[in-house]
């Protein structure tokens, strides 16, 4: 049974939280970009009397009352955002506020989750006796897995018991999250001339691995995110000319993978089975999951929340302990023309994460 919500200190938060996030979205803060957004973060938790600490453009805090004996849950979201599209027909900077809604790059993802976890840590910061620490995180980087982003915050922040990640699940609970591992496969052969039997060509000889990986099917298939994909994406030669029989070929190989397998059991496959040489360009966006009987899932399903497998990858994929996907906002607005979140998600946002932390601090 969770604590009786203080009404008052909430709807005061929830209204900061809207300011917040209006203030954040008149920010440019792309990737890589965010130094703005991060400042304005460090002083709005600064003029709410908490120590911010700053790792180049990540912003973390904890609680007044940390205690180094308890574990630790970390609230994170991140700050930065993508170009806005050339669809767009309002100022994706403007934070237009308009028929319930909040319009503006970033509103959506994932700036109504961060403010809705900023604000959950400040109603909890003072709290004396909490039986976990709240380790609050502002990331960058997120929207390009960067190097700089919560990979590198983690090696400074107290160490982590478990997480909540905020990304826009219609604060439904994302239990598991697909990994996204990029392949860049090559095929060699020998330039000739087009008009005689020359050469080897590249490109046919990339054709066989074009059709394994649009038909091979792996085994196992999750409940919850389905069977492993993989697309080809990209294909280039190496020359233009129309009368040269290309010596090289490459293509991209976009997979996601299951919970089910190892980035490493992936590859193994794909090794056996294609002639071309392959080569991941990273192992780091690996597929998780947090377990149905743990702490904050139990948490959630005691506030009727239901459950799924997330198709999209987040900074869920870089954190070596259980986390949490869930926060308000619908991940279908992600990167959309006219971005928006309606006003009413933001504010059931802080509520639900309160609540969420008060049925985990209660257990």
């Amino acid at each position: 049974m969770s604590a009786q919500i203080n009404i008052e200190k909430l709807q005061l938060l929830q209204e900061e939280a809207k300011q917040l996030l209006k203030q954040l979205i008149a920010t440019p803060s792309f990737s890589k970009e965010e130094a703005s957004t991060a400042s304005i973060i460090e002083t709005y938790l600064t003029k709410h009397g908490v120590k911010a600490n700053r790792i180049q453009n990540n912003i973390w805090a904890t609680n007044l009352h940390f205690d180094e004996s308890k574990p630790s849950i970390l609230l994170n979201s991140h700050h930065d955002t993508v170009k806005p599209n050339k669809a767009y027909t309002l100022d994706p900077f403007s934070a237009i506020e308009q028929e319930g809604k909040l319009f503006g790059l970033g509103s959506n993802d994932a700036g109504g989750c961060l403010v809705s976890l900023i604000t959950s840590f400040l109603y909890y910061y003072s709290s004396e006796q909490l039986s976990y620490n709240l380790v609050l995180l502002a990331s960058a980087e997120e929207e390009i897995s960067g190097l700089n982003g919560v990979e590198l915050a983690l090696k400074h922040i107290p160490s982590i018991s478990f997480g909540i990640v905020g990304e826009p699940t219609l604060l439904e609970m994302a239990i598991a999250e697909r990994g996204l591992m990029v392949l860049d496969v090559e095929a060699t052969g020998k330039a000739g001339h087009a008009a005689r039997e020359e050469g080897e060509n590249a490109l046919y000889k990339l054709l066989n691995d074009i059709e394994w990986f649009r038909n091979y099917q792996f085994e196992k298939v999750s409940p919850l995110l389905g069977a492993v994909k993989m697309s080809v994406t990209v294909i280039e030669t190496d020359n233009k000319a129309h009368n040269v029989v290309p010596s090289n070929c490459k293509m991209v190989v976009d997979v996601r993978v299951n919970e089910l397998y190892s980035f490493e059991e992936i590859l193994e496959t794909i090794a056996a089975n294609v002639q071309s040489s392959v080569k991941p360009r990273s192992l780091r966006l690996r597929s998780t999951g947090i377990a149905l009987d743990h702490v904050a899932v139990k948490a959630g399903l005691a506030l009727g929340k239901g459950y799924y497998g997330s198709v999209t990858t987040s900074d869920k994929a870089l954190m070596p302990f259980p986390a949490l996907k869930m926060g308000p906002g619908d991940s279908a607005r992600s990167h959309t023309a006219d971005e928006f979140i309606f006003i009413k998600e933001i504010e059931e946002g802080v509520l639900t994460y309160i609540q969420l932390l008060s049925t985990i601090f209660t257990s």
